[in-house]
């Protein structure tokens, strides 16, 4: 049975639209970025992000379904992120969906942003089914996640403080790197000797798998301000080297541990940061030594899309887990 979801994703600052067939084909996915409009203000602001997704959500759903060759009468249920995210871009996305699915009599599915990242390597990789360990890294998330089956989780391990990529963001910041954060320190790393400078990693114990980067973000914070009042130049390749490998440092040896714990073999990466190269190559060396299955999304699939919600939703339209009229955006949502 052919079975079409078009998906809705309003989370922060990507405008997107997509529709999937069965849940893992993809035919189409539109990505509205408003990171020409954000750059100039080194961030993202909630106010221009919400009024832009007003702006052009009409118009990224209408090429959903074009490229995908459909029209709303094909369309099986309408998914959509709910949370977490910023409530007033949330809010555009959910009101649209709700709309849609009142007007078509079309069964509303509400997607946890979480879930969708996870759900992004089950596009990538038709074969991966639960049960497997996920590490979703984000700016505003790091989960270490048993995926015990399609939307039955356990979160293992969670960050207490900035998430991964938010620690990326606000020491790109330090350095005058500009916005986006992370990808710009990870391509001045390239340049950079990872051992020039020992910064701290943060563990809480054998069998805890949290973590909390707001000490390393402090450390790197206070030497900037160190060497700047000595007047001395920073080697800002080495220092974003140093930092990175710190981070990933951390990410992988959680994530190996609560692998262990699980007695899982397959492990996956997912949300923006999962983007990294440093984080790839760690896991990589991780799972081979562990002997473990290693999966991970495209590029595109990393970073926020709709393409990700509307498989997750898929799952959930298959347990008629349905969403009413009452449904409304939750920016502080958990997994």
């Amino acid at each position: 049975m052919r079975n079409l979801i078009l998906a809705i994703e309003s989370s922060c600052d990507e405008t997107a639209a997509a529709v999937l067939e069965n849940g893992r084909t993809v035919l189409s996915n539109i990505i509205s970025s408003q990171i020409p409009i954000h750059e100039r203000y080194g961030g993202v602001v909630p106010e221009i992000a919400s009024r832009n997704h007003v702006l052009n959500l009409p118009g990224v759903i209408d090429r959903a379904l074009e490229e995908a060759g459909c029209t709303f009468d094909d369309v099986s249920a309408i998914a959509v992120t709910y949370g977490p995210g910023l409530v007033g871009a949330l809010l555009t996305g959910v009101s649209a969906a709700k709309a849609i699915a009142a007007a078509r009599h079309l069964p509303l599915v509400a997607v946890n942003h979480i879930h969708g990242h996870i759900a992004a390597n089950y596009i990538a990789h038709p074969e991966l089914e639960p049960p497997f360990v996920c590490l979703v890294a984000s700016g505003g998330h790091s989960h270490i996640v048993h995926v015990r089956d399609y939307t039955e989780f356990e979160i293992l391990g969670r960050t207490r403080d900035d998430a991964a990529g938010e620690a990326f963001d606000k020491i790109a910041r330090v350095l005058d790197l500009g916005y986006p954060g992370g990808p710009k320190l990870e391509k001045l790393a390239q340049e950079g000797n990872s051992e020039a400078m020992k910064f701290p990693r943060v563990s809480f114990g054998e069998d805890c798998y949290d973590y909390s980067f707001s000490g390393v973000k402090t450390a790197v914070i206070n030497y900037v301000h160190k060497e700047e009042q000595a007047g001395r130049s920073i080697a800002k390749a080495d220092l974003a080297a140093s930092f990175q490998r710190a981070v990933v440092e951390v990410l992988t040896e959680h994530t190996r541990q609560a692998v262990r714990a699980s007695g899982c073999d397959k492990v996956a990466l997912a949300g923006g940061v999962s983007a990294n190269g440093a984080l790839r190559a760690s896991f990589d060396q991780m799972a081979k030594e562990e002997g473990l299955k290693l999966y991970y999304p495209p590029l595109i699939l990393c970073t926020d899309n709709a393409a990700m919600i509307g498989c997750a939703g898929y799952y959930l339209y298959e347990q008629k887990k349905f969403a009413d009229a009452s449904l409304n955006a939750v920016p502080g949502l958990k997994l």
